[in-house]
């Protein structure tokens, strides 16, 4: 895998070159009549130099593990995968990407169209500008910030055309996975698929060279190692944690330790110290392009057990994936397929770009053996009481596990994520009230100038679609813009437009920022597509790149949503997903969130609710008749509706 660059005049190119030297040993930039594209390389397979010119013009960072096979079905003689590309895309077209097993990013000019295009799940990334004059694309971010750039990704679910005449652009819209459920298939079945599968997963991106592997001695990552040791394939394990204070040991650190001794696997330990983490965040913040705690907590332990690994292999493997997959998350409730689908969509925002740039700023290309593609299809077959059984979460994967080898106490450990096993977390935590911040967000606020992302916010004017504006825009985001559907049919299942548009008006003002209405009949599938008019509204208005909306439990909203905005290509954020909604009710009163109960409809709540600013003394007597007469707690079933009168300072 490698940079890509691209901008009308070359000395732009040569500048967004300079700030993506980490990801390539070598570069160089081609100028046509009236654009120029770069490269930067980092070669894994064959030394061939790119841009590479035919027919056309392409700069990719790719990394295609059939392309030997596709040589031979059309009779080809390319040197390695980005010719192949090249080759593919000249004589099958965009159809071609059909044929490719394996990841890609990349920029092809051809009669003064420009097509940038991406893998599905979006594992190598591209960002490009959508409204400065000079259309600009890059591998990172931080590429296209640092040359006073504003930019977007692009989704990995749309191909998009730019014409070099005209500067209009086009998309054409990817098809995504699909739940396939076997009800026939047994779990005993269901494993061994795996198993074999995973093995499958696991060879075709074993390189020729070394390959090294992110190691926590998990069930994930221990997989991995057993796949490898039954390949045959000699690596390194790298892992790293840090204790400080009175802080315990990190436990992955340990765990690692003792199942790399039980397995007979090489393994490389760092412990940083709290002044290199104080150090180290600063860059993370800015390589990333991002202030999220968990990604930033995430991305620490990867840092330190590469950079200062002993070895230098071009290759890491990583277990990134599994969780999506097999319901490995406890936010994962209900319709379990439907989760790990939706989990799936938005990995590339959630973990792809954070562990891409990680990789490559220590001198290393990632690989995931979770996210190969017949391995998904197969996940999306299984029942999904399969996927967690008898208490136990991922329950096929670790029946899969032990039978690749993976010791038992391994195969049935409970999952503790990254950033706490490694107690990376904690030192976050450390830092930020050692420099008198509230919580660790502001703390990495303040490491960063601009917002991670613009939003839009979907709005009907109750405590949810509020409550998850407020989170999203603590985590340094920017909203943009609110949206509202207003729906002529009052009992619609997407859109509450029970609030009068005055009221809507007057939250926004209160808030200072602007409202976007989109009228909607509200019928039943109609209303997706006023929806998407609305967002396509706010994306050329406000150029926003997300939209967060309030779902808490309704994967019909949640889906939907997902659906609509991935068609405009917008990432989607629902900070309240699957809350403790006792929890989350109390949570708004401690903010400082003026609730009032517009109207009830259910037993245990009667008329004289309606009205009702809940405080801190009548949320514990709502709470109590919740739990009496059995509704939820947060009115998600419609057993009670909001307006939101009043607003955390913060917010206004």
């Amino acid at each position: 895998m490698c940079g890509i660059t691209g901008a009308p005049r070359k000395g732009t190119v040569k500048a967004l070159n300079k700030h993506l030297n980490h990801r390539g040993s070598s570069c160089d930039a081609v100028q046509t009549e009236n654009y120029s594209i770069g490269h930067y390389l980092h070669s894994v397979v064959g030394e061939l130099q790119q841009p590479i010119k035919n027919e056309g013009l392409l700069t990719a960072n790719c990394e295609i593990y059939n392309w030997k096979e596709i040589n031979e079905k059309y009779c080809w003689k390319t040197e390695n995968d980005a010719e192949t590309l090249l080759k593919l895309l000249e004589e099958k077209g965009l159809q071609g990407l059909e044929e490719i097993d394996g990841i890609y990013a990349f920029a092809y000019i051809k009669d003064n169209e420009l097509i940038l295009a991406r893998d599905i799940l979006g594992v190598n990334p591209i960002w490009y500008t959508e409204k400065d004059e000079e259309f600009a694309f890059a591998s990172e971010k931080q590429a296209l910030e640092k040359e006073g750039l504003e930019c977007r990704e692009l989704h990995p679910r749309q191909i998009l055309k730019y014409d070099l005449e005209t500067g209009e652009r086009s998309f054409e819209q990817r098809e995504f996975f699909e739940i396939d459920v076997d009800e026939n298939l047994e779990i005993e079945q269901a494993a061994e698929e795996i198993k074999e599968k995973f093995l499958e997963a696991v060879e075709k991106r074993v390189p020729e060279g070394d390959v090294g592997l992110l190691f926590s001695g998990g069930v994930d990552s221990t997989l991995i190692a057993a796949a490898l040791q039954k390949l045959g394939k000699d690596f390194t394990a790298y892992t790293a944690g840090i204790q400080h204070g009175n802080v315990d040991a990190p436990r992955d650190m340990d765990w690692a330790q003792e199942v790399a001794e039980d397995m007979d696997i090489e393994l490389e330990s760092y412990e940083a110290e709290l002044e290199e983490v104080e150090e180290t965040l600063p860059k993370l913040v800015d390589w990333i392009s991002s202030t999220s705690v968990v990604k930033n907590g995430v991305a620490l332990p990867f840092h330190f057990a590469l950079k200062n690994s002993k070895e230098k292999e071009q290759v890491i493997m990583s277990g990134l994936g599994s969780e999506q997959l097999y319901a490995g998350y406890h936010r994962q409730q209900g319709y379990l397929n439907k989760e790990c689908l939706s989990g799936l969509r938005s990995i590339f925002e959630r973990d792809l770009y954070r562990d891409n740039v990680i990789s490559f700023r220590n001198g290393r290309e990632i690989r995931l053996p979770f996210l190969d593609h017949d391995l998904i299809e197969h996940a999306l077959t299984i029942p999904e009481d399969y996927k967690v059984k008898d208490e136990y979460r991922k329950y096929v994967l670790r029946r899969a596990a032990e039978k690749l080898g993976v010791p038992e106490k391994v195969a049935w450990r409970g999952k503790t994520a990254a950033q706490y096993g490694s107690n990376f977390d904690k030192a976050i935590d450390k830092l930020s009230r050692n420099k008198d911040f509230d919580h660790k967000q502001e703390y990495l606020n303040s490491l960063r100038s601009e917002p991670n992302n613009r939003i839009a916010a979907l709005t009907s004017g109750g405590k949810d679609s509020n409550a998850a504006l407020y989170r999203v825009q603590r985590r340094n985001n920017e909203i943009s813009c609110l949206l509202t559907l207003r729906s002529e049919n009052k009992d619609s299942y997407m859109f509450d437009s029970k609030k009068s548009r005055g009221h809507l008006e007057e939250q926004a003002e209160k808030l200072g920022i602007p409202l976007l209405a989109q009228e909607t009949e509200g019928e039943k599938e109609t209303e997706l597509e006023d929806l998407r008019k609305g967002l396509e509204k706010a994306r050329e208005s406000y150029n926003v790149e997300g939209v967060v909306a309030g779902a808490l439990a309704s994967t019909y909203q949640r889906d939907r949503v997902d659906k609509v905005a991935e068609e405009v290509g917008l990432k989607v954020f629902t900070p309240l997903w699957q809350e403790d909604q006792a929890r989350y009710m109390r949570w708004l009163i401690r903010e400082g969130f003026e609730v009032e109960i517009t109207s009830v409809a259910t037993r245990g709540l009667d008329e004289n609710w309606e009205g009702t600013v809940l405080d801190q003394d009548n949320i514990d007597e709502l709470l109590n008749l919740a739990e009496e007469y059995r509704f939820n707690a947060a009115g998600e079933g419609g057993e009670y509706e909001t307006r939101v009168v009043g607003f955390p300072d913060s917010l206004t």
